[in-house]
């Protein structure tokens, strides 16, 4: 062999500077590798971040509706509150007005009344104006919705009577029922609001 030949094979074997080795090209497309994946991660990070701080907006925006319900919903119940409050003032000075109203007509006829018992001597007026006062009260406050209750003859009840004493009954039949009423006792619109007071046979 010629030393051309042997010229031409250590040229092919030589090595020179600015040839790459495999190692080094191997070097660069694993660093090229993990530029991409670190350019991949950093866009998938910011991605992540754009939601999460959408996420987080979303909730506030929800948050601040239901803090503005929340309050207006307290006002509203504040101001309830109050109206209610002002209302039943109201309405305890003010509940007896309509049944006053009605009895002061029988007020101007007892004043009446009163005077007339002043000026005259006549019994039989003076009866017939009282009697005329007492019957315009009673229609009155039946017209209010007030009852006598009918305990004579009845049977004794502790949930309508109170007896005040127990006397012999002049006959079997009434032996437990009501002699005599002492105080009688009322309804208004059908609720009892007083017991009557009686005297029971024994």
């Amino acid at each position: 062999m010629s030393d051309n030949a042997f010229e031409k094979e250590g040229a092919v074997n030589e090595n020179p500077d600015n040839m790459a080795q495999p190692e080094d090209v191997m070097d660069e497309a694993l660093a090229n590798e993990l530029n991409t994946d670190d350019s991949m991660a950093g866009t998938t990070h910011l991605n992540d971040s754009v939601e999460e701080e959408s996420e987080y907006e979303k909730l506030r925006a929800e948050l601040n509706d239901a803090k503005d319900k929340y309050l207006r919903l307290v006002a509203e119940f504040e101001n309830f509150r109050k109206r209610n409050a002002k209302e039943r003032m109201e309405l305890t000075q003010t509940a007896g007005k309509d049944i006053i109203q009605s009895l002061l007509d029988v007020v101007d006829d007892s004043n009446r009344a009163t005077k007339q018992m002043e000026t005259t001597t006549d019994i039989n007026m003076i009866k017939e104006g009282v009697s005329l006062v007492f019957n315009k009260l009673r229609n009155t406050l039946q017209q209010k919705g007030l009852k006598a209750m009918d305990s004579i003859n009845q049977p004794f009840d502790a949930d309508l009577h109170e007896a005040i004493t127990e006397i012999p009954a002049p006959n079997e039949d009434m032996v437990g029922k009501v002699i005599d009423v002492i105080q009688p006792g009322y309804y208004l619109n059908d609720k009892l609001i007083r017991h009557a007071k009686v005297v029971v046979g024994k």
